[in-house]
């Protein structure tokens, strides 16, 4: 999804196409339903201590204006801060708690670029430069879009020049479309090119499906487990749910993923530390820093950069532009990092069908956790 900053200028029609992107759709393919609300069994393991602002260098009375001035309606439903790697603040609304798995929509995204980045890293996929005919082609022989010379990054960048743009619903490969076949991946190579590839930048959740089978044929085992093994075990979350597609055989990369909010923060500071977690180097630096730089952008989103499946944006700070750089999912799904002052901030949200609240996240990044850092 993109950041919706400028979403009061979008048009009816394409406004309800847009928040219907990110998995929107209730299909067959989805097994936690749009809506659902699934508890999880409490992590005994959780080292979630809060401290106080003032001691990671935060203003306490500016910091809890944002929560504060969250209307009991407002549809989002959690807020969490971390700064200088320590937990410094927690709230949840509408009777969510910290062990409510949360659907993340688009923000799934992002973490399939760091799957993509650790395969990488391990030689299973040669770089962003290997075509997708290379790791597509003996399950798909002869689909079309194999011959027209697509590498890893196009996908990446959702710069692959097929008719699909998820904010447009009369686009051929319009998510909810993909969403009403079996399997997505033949929908998404059966698609019409419209420009070369790596010429025009649309948002296509089919380029991140996509990647999900690929990363399945390159590691040899189902994204699930590869997942596990090399990014959300180490990272300690135990009950995070991939959704699934073409009868449970594939997993669903470009959204619907779910994730409790302690653990969104938790890929939030991997990102945040480059790639390392307790000393291990799980994604390389590298990968870090190019996917979350500002490589392209939306002709629709002219504030806010993308990267490897990671959005790209700036934060005000005592007169000085920063970096920041977000996964972004609909319905309120947000996890912001504000490298230049150690921050991490998430938020969960219920309003898939409500466009304003979709932007408070935003506000109350700038103005009540931004703003409360005292010191860098």
């Amino acid at each position: 999804m993109p950041s919706r900053r400028s979403l009061p200028s979008i048009v009816a029609a394409g406004l309800l196409a847009l928040l219907a992107a990110c998995g929107g759709n209730d299909n067959d393919g989805v097994n936690i339903g749009p809506g659902a609300r699934t508890e999880v069994t409490p992590d005994p393991n959780d080292q979630w201590t809060l401290v106080a602002p003032a001691s990671v260098g935060m203003d306490a009375a500016t910091l809890m204006h944002g929560p504060a001035s969250v209307p009991a309606n407002s549809g989002v439903s959690s807020m969490l801060v971390m700064r200088h790697g320590q937990p410094v603040f927690e709230q949840y609304w509408n009777g969510f708690d910290k062990d409510t798995l949360h659907d993340l929509r688009s923000a799934t995204k992002s973490i399939t670029s760091l799957l993509v980045g650790i395969a990488i890293d391990q030689h299973d996929l040669g770089g962003v430069d290997d075509t997708i005919s290379r790791w597509l082609g003996a399950d798909y022989p002869g689909a079309p879009v194999l011959s027209r010379g697509l590498v890893l990054e196009n996908l990446l960048t959702m710069r692959s020049g097929l008719a699909c743009n998820d904010w447009d619903g009369n686009s051929p490969g319009f998510e909810n479309t993909m969403y009403a076949h079996q399997d997505w991946v033949a929908f998404w190579l059966g698609l019409p090119s419209t420009s070369p590839p790596d010429a025009v930048t649309s948002y296509c959740t089919g380029n991140p499906v996509a990647l999900g089978h690929i990363l399945a044929n390159a590691t040899h085992q189902p994204v699930t487990a590869f997942a596990q093994a090399r990014l959300l075990g180490p990272l300690g979350i135990t009950s995070a749910v991939w959704n699934t597609y073409d009868n449970d055989t594939q997993t669903d990369t470009g959204g619907h993923m779910h994730m409790r909010p302690r653990d969104m923060a938790k890929i939030g500071q991997l990102a945040l530390q480059r790639g390392q977690w307790n000393g291990v180097q799980l994604v390389s630096s590298a990968w870090m820093d190019v996917s979350t730089s500002n490589i392209t952008q939306f002709d629709s989103e002219p504030n806010d950069g993308y990267g490897y499946l990671w959005w790209h944006g700036s934060e005000s700070w005592r007169g000085q532009t920063l970096d920041m750089f977000y996964a972004d999912g609909s319905g309120g799904q947000y996890i912001f990092v504000v490298p230049q002052l150690d921050l991490v901030a998430v938020f969960t949200g219920e309003n898939y069908a409500n466009d304003g609240p979709q932007l408070l996240p935003f506000t109350i990044l700038q103005s009540d956790i931004v703003a409360a850092v005292t010191a860098p």
